[in-house]
């Protein structure tokens, strides 16, 4: 996953924040997001994201990857991801 250009990233003591230059817009992601956001970004699959939330929260590997799919659509309904 790449984010698109003008989307910038801030880590927080909660989670991330996703701001969208153009807009002004702004997502605030929670831990779990936080951390499939930043494998994603490091070149993991969804897959392996999901794996690295399983293995980190008390989640099952299908949950987490049913809440990793679900993210990575809604990045993209929301325009912040260029691939």
């Amino acid at each position: 996953m790449k984010l698109r250009t003008g989307v910038a990233t801030a880590d927080t003591e909660y989670g991330i924040v996703l701001l969208d230059e153009r807009s002004g817009d702004y997502w605030q992601l929670n831990p779990t997001g936080a951390l499939a956001v930043r494998r994603l970004l490091a070149g993991d699959t969804p897959e392996q994201a999901a794996a690295a939330l399983a293995a980190e929260f008390d989640v099952t590997a299908d949950q987490a990857l049913a809440d990793v799919r679900a993210l990575l659509e809604q990045l993209r309904a929301a325009r912040l991801v260029a691939s």
